[in-house]
């Protein structure tokens, strides 16, 4: 399924070098101001603004609204927005069908679909679907209001200086990865709920939907492992619940304790390094070498804070409006 939320749900749609992808939103309440120019600021983070280490691949990522939107307000019907793929190089991808990408889900997508599947440009596994994403967490982040949502790239291949980590990328001919923080201010206490919806698996489910994501951890995370209990439970100081610490990094219990929600990501190396590899022909059912074609990003962990961002606004979005908090926004 392409498809998630429960109240405030998303679905997203279509694939890299296909016509266009885009996302629909259902459940977004009427009266919101809202404009296609309000996008912008995200969509071109998530572009990584042509720094070194990402792709070469432009697109001017237009957002069209076809539906849910009227004289500057949401309606409270659907939205429908859609992105236009145009600078795309199929032909870079006519070889490499042959040669799935170690690390890469060429192998098993070809083998769920039956080989019908778009593999142009990665088709529907690509990071271009995180676009669609970028956009659904603006309109999140709008109805969340007084609630801040901030994501930041703390480390490239180990390096905490990011530069530095681009920097042995390149001399490497070779792609790294990352690791992203997201600190989330001002929620109320008690959003979420106890085991499979608490608010940590919500945010977890929808982070891993983000391409290349491999490991999350909230507040003090594995370090917890090595602590005592004594060590690592935060003390409340208030009837506001604030607390000395913030090792559980916000959350207990499944539910927002009103302090500072904390958890960061690890963001693994692009599989489509430009550097040699070896991978099966699925052709001649040997074992070869090969260098990838196309345009690749040497460091996807640059363009992953926004989409961070707005894969958490889409849950804490969806959270509040269970709990009916959203209605002060509006009003």
């Amino acid at each position: 399924m392409n498809s998630f939320g429960q109240l405030f749900s998303i679905k997203i749609f279509g694939e890299s070098h296909g016509e266009s992808v885009g996302i629909l939103i259902d459940g977004c309440p009427a009266g919101l101001s809202l404009s296609p120019e309000d996008l912008l600021a995200d969509i071109e983070r998530r572009k990584g603004g042509q720094q070194p280490g990402t792709t070469p691949r432009t697109e001017e990522d237009r957002p069209y609204f076809k539906s849910g939107l009227f004289q500057g307000k949401t309606t409270g019907a659907p939205l429908l927005i859609l992105f236009e793929n145009n600078n795309t190089r199929s032909s870079d991808y006519d070889k490499q069908r042959s040669i799935p990408r170690p690390g890469h889900a060429d192998f098993v997508a070809g083998k769920k679909f039956g080989g019908f599947e778009d593999y142009r440009g990665s088709g529907h596994f690509s990071g271009r679907l995180t676009l669609p994403l970028v956009a659904a967490g603006v309109i999140a982040k709008k109805l969340l209001g007084a609630v801040h949502v901030k994501a930041t790239l703390i480390e490239v291949g180990g390096h905490s200086d990011i530069e530095q980590g681009i920097a042995v990328a390149i001399e490497q001919n070779d792609s790294v990865g990352g690791i992203v923080e997201c600190r989330v201010s001002g929620l109320p206490i008690g959003l979420g709920e106890p085991f499979f919806d608490a608010t940590e698996s919500l945010l977890a489910h929808a982070v891993f939907a983000v391409p290349a994501i491999r490991g999350i951890e909230f507040g003090t995370g594995f370090a917890a492992a090595k602590l005592f209990g004594s060590q690592h439970n935060d003390a409340i100081e208030d009837s506001m619940g604030t607390t000395r610490s913030n090792h559980a990094g916000g959350i207990v219990g499944g539910l927002t304790n009103g302090n500072e929600l904390v958890f960061r990501v690890a963001v693994k190396p692009t599989s489509s390094t430009p550097k040699e590899q070896r991978s099966l022909n699925t052709q001649s059912g040997q074992q070869e070498d090969f260098v990838i074609k196309g345009r690749h990003d040497l460091c996807i962990a640059l363009r992953v804070p926004v989409v961070i961002e707005a894969v958490t606004a889409i849950v804490l979005a969806d959270l509040l409006l269970r709990e009916q908090r959203l209605s002060r926004v509006l009003s």
